[in-house]
This record gives structure tokens, C-alpha cells and sequence, in this order.
């Protein structure tokens, strides 16, 4: 009796542990398309395509929400949407706490898509919070202005996300020669973070 427990309940785990991943996954994506097709509740009934649709097609938002995307950033990129974007920039940057927002999106937002300096999305393992022990960060960039100016070294941008919400974090300011910069991908590190270390690096980063 006590074999067939054991068999039912290894059994039982590796169900689970392939099922719940999976259900997890498809609840959140149907989440998120709930979020994004409500978009189109807010359009006037003239432009909504699901006025003249006579069954409800779920993901007309998803599609509505990219069409925009897409449309604004074609429009930005021509000679007269880019003097609109900089009538825009000006006009935010004359309000104190808005300007201070919208300046340090826009500066995540070119870091992570646009940027390909090497120093940028790298892994590094950082000494911290004492000497010996060590913590998972990722670079963002090189220091500069007056912090670098008032620092004996070259400092480096280093965000050391928490566990099990690697959003959430804390932002460093460390010496290039106290990193150590690893091969480890970003997608593998966030998956190290995120589980506590029970996911460990599973293939090498390709370079």
C-alpha cells in the first residue's frame, strides 16, 4: 500500500506541476484580453465594429489596440508628427510632477527597446547587502551628471529586483569593478528571481 501511495502521489505532482503552469498561463492571457477588448465598449457606436457584428468576437480590442499603436507610431515618425510630439514634450515639460513622470517613462521605455549599448540589460552579481553575501541585478546604464561627477569611480546603474515580484526592487549605484557580469540571460535570471532559486539556469546565454 505504501508503494501505490507513493506512485499515486508522485504521480499526482507531475500532473500538477505540468497542468498548474500551463492553467496559470491561459487564465492570465484570458485576463488581459478581457482588459483590452473592453477598449472598444468606450468607442461611439457608429465606429464600434462589434455594432454591426451580430455575435460578440472576442479580441477586436487586442486587434483595435495595436492598429492604434501602430497608426500613432507611423504618424510619429513623419515630419509632422514629430513636430507634434515636440509641442507635445514642451507642453509636459512645463508642468513640475507630470514632466517628472512622463520624462522617466519615456526613459525606461528607450532603455528597454531602444538602446543596444553592451553595458545596458546585462546580469550582474553584486555584493550586497555585506561583504559575502551576493544578489541578482541588471544594469541599466552607465551613471552621469553630477552623481558621476562626485563619485571617485565610474558607477553603473544596477536595479536589484526583489523575489517573488521582480517589479518591485531597489536601484544601486556600484563601482564597475565591484560587478561581476554573468552569461546568464535576462529571461533565465528573472526566472531564478521569481522562483526563489528553485529555477536555475537551464542552457547558456547565446551570445
Amino acid at each position: 500500500m505504501g508503494k501505490i501511495r507513493d506512485v499515486i502521489k508522485r504521480n499526482f505532482l507531475a500532473g500538477l506541476l505540468v497542468l498548474l503552469p500551463i492553467s496559470l498561463t491561459i487564465y492570465v492571457i484570458f485576463f488581459l484580453f478581457k482588459i483590452v477588448d473592453r477598449l472598444i465598449d468606450y468607442l461611439p457606436p457608429k465606429y464600434n465594429p462589434q455594432t454591426y457584428i451580430p455575435f460578440y468576437m472576442p479580441g477586436l480590442g487586442f486587434i483595435l489596440l495595436i492598429f492604434i499603436i501602430f497608426f500613432i507610431g507611423v504618424l510619429a515618425r513623419n515630419y509632422i508628427g514629430n513636430k507634434l510630439v515636440g509641442f507635445w514634450e514642451q507642453l509636459v515639460g512645463k508642468i513640475p510632477f507630470i514632466r517628472s513622470i512622463y520624462i522617466a517613462t519615456k526613459q525606461l521605455v528607450e532603455t528597454i527597446f531602444l538602446k543596444t549599448d553592451k553595458n545596458l540589460k546585462r546580469v550582474v552579481l553584486v555584493e550586497y547587502p555585506r561583504k559575502g553575501l551576493y544578489v541578482i541585478g541588471f544594469t541599466t546604464g552607465m551613471t552621469k551628471g553630477e552623481i558621476q561627477d562626485k563619485t571617485k569611480h565610474k558607477v553603473i546603474n544596477v536595479f536589484i529586483p526583489t523575489t517573488p515580484n521582480p517589479t518591485s526592487g531597489f536601484y544601486l549605484l556600484v563601482p564597475e569593478e565591484d560587478l561581476s557580469y554573468l552569461d546568464m540571460s535576462v529571461e533565465d535570471a528573472f526566472k531564478l528571481i521569481i522562483s526563489g532559486g528553485i529555477i536555475t539556469e537551464q542552457r547558456p546565454r547565446t551570445k
